[in-house]
């Protein structure tokens, strides 16, 4: 499998998560979205990196959780 999947967890409604989708797209940056509202076991995935808080975007690349986090984040993340 890819050791990169790339996940970002979010929410409708959350202007944060429509920012980053928005700059991701820009930058050609491939990733799956994970709605937290439709999947209880993502709303626990992101919990588990946000301190017990169901904190949007929540971007999870590998094993690696980025609490909402800038693309420039995400892109130092991608590097192996």
């Amino acid at each position: 499998g890819d050791v990169y999947k790339r996940q970002v967890y979010w929410r409708p409604g959350c202007p944060f998560c429509g920012s980053l989708f928005r700059q991701l797209e820009r930058e050609g940056i491939e990733h799956d979205r994970v709605n937290i509202w439709d999947d209880p076991d993502a709303a626990a995935t992101v919990r588990s990196f946000a301190r017990g808080n169901e904190t949007v975007p929540t971007v999870v690349i590998g094993e690696i959780g980025l609490v909402n986090p800038s693309v420039r984040e995400i892109q130092a993340a991608l590097i192996p």
